[in-house]
C-alpha cells in the first residue's frame, strides 16, 4: 500500500489498550504514525484519557477491540470517543476488529436484554460517525447502528491460508459449520475452496454447553475443516472435531476469526484431536495462548486497506469478499 497520499493529511489514527502491536501493524501499512494518546486509571479504577495532540478539523481512527476485559475495553472507546468530539475531530470512526457483547443480538427467551444493539447505542450517543468491524457475530448487527458500518470478512483470508496448503488434498476436503447460524461463513469459504460443506446439528442446553446432535452431509474419509467466527471456551469446536472423527473424518482442522479463548480454552484444544486451528489476531493473543497448534493471521493489511478507503471517501465494498 503506498503511503504517499495520506502522508501529511488530515487522517490520525489512534491505538488504545485492547490491540497495541494491531494497531502498530495497521500504521505501518498505512505510513502514519499512531497518535500520541495516553490512558490511566484513577485510584478507584476510573479510566482517564488524554489526548496529546490535535485534532481539530481531523478524520480520526479509534482502533479498540472490545474482548477480555470487555467492560474496561468498552469504556476506554466509550471515553475516547467523547474526547475526541469535544477535541473538535471532524470525523469519529471506530476500528472494532472485535465487537463484543455481540452474542445477545436477540431475544431467544423472555426478559432477556439485546446487548448488541445496546453496545451501538452507547457508542452512537457518545458520538461516533462510522464502525469499521470483522466479522460481526450475526449481519443483523448493521442494522442496529443508524451511522455507517463497514463489515469486513476474515473467510477471504482463512480460506487462501488453507488453499496454500500443499498437504491437503482439495478433492478430499469438506468444510463443516458447527451449526445452522454459521452455514453462510461455511458456505463462503467452500465455495473459494471448491469443497462440499457438512453442518453439525447440535443443541445448547446453557451457554457455554453444547451437545452434539447429528451431522448433515457427507464426511467419511474426508479432511474436515470447521470454521466459525468466535472460539470460546473451545468446548464446542473440541466436541465437533470429536463428533466428525466419531463419523468418519479422517482429519479436522478449524478455523475462526476471532480467538475469544477464555477459561479451560488452550487445555481443551490442547486435548482435542484439532491438528491445527487458525485464527486472526483481531483479539490479542497472551502469550501463554500461543500454543505449536494454533497459527495467527494478521488482518492488519485489510483493516489498512479499509481506513484509507474510508478516508479518500473510496469503496470498502470491493474488501468484503477479497
Amino acid at each position: 500500500m503506498s503511503s504517499a497520499n495520506v502522508t501529511n493529511s488530515k487522517l490520525r489514527l489512534f491505538s488504545l489498550t485492547s490491540n497495541e502491536p494491531l494497531a502498530e501493524e495497521i500504521s505501518r501499512h498505512i505510513g502514519i504514525p499512531l497518535g500520541a494518546c495516553e490512558v490511566n486509571h484513577f485510584s478507584d479504577e476510573e479510566v482517564s484519557i488524554s489526548i496529546e495532540e490535535s485534532v481539530r478539523g481531523c478524520d480520526t481512527f479509534v482502533i479498540q477491540s472490545t474482548s477480555q476485559p470487555v467492560n474496561e475495553h468498552l469504556m476506554e472507546l466509550l471515553i475516547m470517543v467523547d474526547a475526541l468530539k469535544r477535541a473538535s475531530a471532524k470525523t469519529i470512526n471506530l476500528v472494532i476488529p472485535y465487537y463484543g457483547y455481540a452474542r445477545q443480538d436477540r431475544k431467544s427467551r423472555s426478559r432477556e436484554p439485546i446487548t448488541a444493539k445496546l453496545v451501538a447505542n452507547l457508542l452512537e450517543t457518545a458520538g461516533a460517525d462510522r464502525v469499521i468491524s470483522l466479522d460481526l457475530h450475526a449481519p443483523q448487527i448493521q442494522g442496529f447502528f443508524d451511522i455507517p458500518i463497514d463489515h469486513l470478512m476474515g473467510v477471504p483470508l482463512l480460506s487462501d491460508y488453507f488453499s496454500e496448503k500443499q498437504d491437503l488434498n482439495f478433492e478430499d476436503v469438506v468444510v463443516v459449520s458447527p451449526d445452522h447460524g454459521g452455514v453462510t461463513r461455511a458456505r463462503k469459504m467452500a465455495d473459494r475452496l471448491k469443497t462440499p460443506i457438512a453442518i453439525i446439528d447440535k443443541r445448547r442446553p446453557k451457554p457455554n454447553v453444547s451437545e452434539v446432535m447429528n451431522i448433515v452431509g457427507d464426511i467419511d474419509g474426508k479432511t474436515a475443516i470447521i470454521i466459525d467466527d468466535i472460539i470460546d471456551t473451545g468446548g464446542t469446536i473440541k466436541q465437533a472435531a470429536q463428533a466428525l472423527v466419531d463419523k468418519g473424518a479422517k482429519e479436522v482442522y478449524a478455523c475462526c476469526t476471532h480467538p475469544v479463548l477464555s477459561g479451560p480454552a488452550i487445555e481443551r484444544i490442547e486435548s482435542s484431536i484439532i491438528k491445527e486451528l487458525v485464527v486472526t489476531n483481531s483479539i490479542q493473543l497472551a502469550q501463554d495462548k500461543k500454543i505449536d497448534r494454533i497459527t495467527e493471521l494478521s488482518v492488519g493489511a485489510l483493516i489498512a486497506q479499509a481506513i484509507v478507503r474510508v478516508y479518500k471517501e473510496e469503496s470498502v465494498s470491493t474488501l468484503f469478499d477479497n
